[in-house]
């Protein structure tokens, strides 16, 4: 038996029925329209969507280093060269931000976005041209476990596409995709909504748009969007035996996406939302032993003093129930739902105590860090360090007086990641450079002075705190 394969990576197929008129008794029946109208009428609506769409839609050129196998006379050999691949990507807001797949960047040493033309309208002359307009982009933020970047051009102004309501989604409803299939710009396929909502692995939390459309290697992170020209999802992956479409493609549905660009933009990263307890799996050997209700489903195994659980009046032992009316019925759910919600609202919980329900209102609570003040809104010329690929903020009077857990009073934040770094740099948002080999950083100038002095070949140590810790990251430069 085949084994199907994941293949990350966009969407196919409309039918159109036309319906038919009975001639009553004794009336002539009525001319049908041709169906020429109405294929042109099909036709152009779909070329009105296009032309809506398209000056939103980017291609996405990367630059990393990876592993190359080689070889001569038989024998195999692997050396680490400059690798080059290409994704799809949207605007999401006019300001220069646009979405796409975490994979597409993964590893980026350089990020280039080729801009759609000025007036793409889907014909020849313009399928055609050969200019290209491509300007550089940083990396603001990345949600690798939800598979999406955040990314910035600065000095350009795109129309933004608007994110659907994902609870609006219907199972058949028409979709189109837009994206660089195998490299190939500006490539439009259309087809339905298979499923609205596809958990693949049983054992993760995350749930996909399915989709019949093409979708093929170059179409990640290119928008799947409806016949009102509202994204939908993000073009991600493909299951094939083949390597490309086979009818199975897959999409991050947009309240994903919503959710991850107000954090990614505001914060560089995902913060989860917490209610203050801890949960588990209900096994059917705790079932037995603690007399529980149910075998099956989500138990809270801790009450954290003085948070918004305890309040609210949950207990050690409840079975959970719902959130906000979503069914509680496995713990990686019920986890993937508190790392998506976007809402100040209370969480309503519905927990089983003993044989009893009761619907609790909780306060929801969010992971602080404590960087997030500096985090938005640096001038990027200013604070660019390009060697090390990081956009960095230097600590301050006011910015050590008020970040809880520095190990010192000088140091260099590091707040997104830039394109142009000269090697594998492994920093990450919200890392604390603290010295280069031994040299202290006290400022962005001082740090780009620093690492601008090395020859090309050098072994380099940064000494950085991370997550409250210090620790060292070395590398050589390009």
């Amino acid at each position: 038996m085949a084994v199907s394969k994941l293949v990350c990576l966009t969407v196919a197929g409309m039918a159109l029925a036309a319906p038919v008129a009975l001639a009553q008794r004794g009336t002539p029946p009525p001319s049908p329209p041709t169906v020429t109208d109405a294929l042109d009428r099909m036709n152009e609506a779909i070329s009105a969507l296009t032309r809506k769409v398209w000056p939103s839609v980017v291609q996405i050129q990367v630059t990393s280093l990876g592993a190359r196998d080689t070889g001569q006379r038989g024998e195999i050999g692997t050396f680490v060269g400059r690798q080059r691949s290409v994704g799809s990507g949207f605007v999401v807001d006019a300001d220069g931000y646009i979405m796409t797949n975490a994979h597409v960047v993964d590893g980026a040493q350089r990020v280039q976005i080729v801009l759609p033309p000025a007036n793409p309208d889907g014909s020849l002359q313009a399928a055609l041209s050969p200019k290209l307009n491509v300007v550089p982009a940083r990396i603001v933020g990345i949600a690798s476990e939800l598979d999406i970047a955040l990314l910035k051009v600065e000095g350009v102004k795109l129309p933004a596409l608007p994110l659907a309501t994902y609870s609006n989604v219907r199972q058949g409803e028409t979709v189109l995709a837009f994206g660089s299939p195998s490299g190939l710009r500006n490539t439009l396929t259309h087809g339905l909504v298979s499923a609205v909502a596809r958990q693949i692995d049983p054992d993760s939390p995350l749930i996909y748009i399915q989709t019949d459309a093409p979708i093929n290697p170059g179409n990640s992170g290119g928008p799947l969007v409806n016949t009102r020209g509202e994204v939908v999802g993000m073009n991600t992956f493909i299951m094939s035996q083949s390597g490309g479409n086979e009818g199975l493609g897959f999409a991050i549905p947009s309240a994903t996406v919503r959710t991850a660009l107000r954090q990614l933009k505001q914060y560089g990263q995902l913060r989860r939302q917490e209610i203050g307890v801890s949960m588990q799996t209900i096994s059917p050997d705790m079932a037995k032993g603690l007399g529980l209700a149910r075998d099956y489903g989500v138990i809270i195994s801790d009450v954290w003093p003085g948070g918004p659980a305890e309040k609210a009046g949950v207990m050690v032992g409840d079975i959970l129930v719902s959130v906000d009316d979503q069914p509680a019925d496995n713990l990686p759910t019920v986890n993937y739902f508190f790392r998506l919600r976007d809402s100040t609202e209370r969480v309503q919980i519905v927990v089983l105590r003993s044989k009893s329900e009761f619907l609790l209102n909780v306060t929801a609570i969010e992971d602080r860090n404590e960087f997030d003040a500096v985090s938005t809104g640096p001038d990027a010329e200013k604070n660019i360090v390009t060697e090390l690929g990081v956009l960095g903020v230097e600590i301050d009077q006011r910015i050590a007086s008020t970040a809880r857990g520095l190990r010192g009073p000088s140091g260099v934040i590091v707040v997104a990641r830039v394109a142009g770094a000269r090697g594998e740099v492994p920093l990450l948002p919200r890392d604390v450079i603290r010295s280069v080999n031994t040299r202290a950083v006290t400022s962005v100038q001082g740090l780009r002075e620093a690492v601008r002095a090395l020859p090309a070949g050098t072994a380099v140590t940064l000494q950085i705190q991370r997550d409250g810790r210090l620790m060292y990251l070395s590398f050589i430069l390009d």
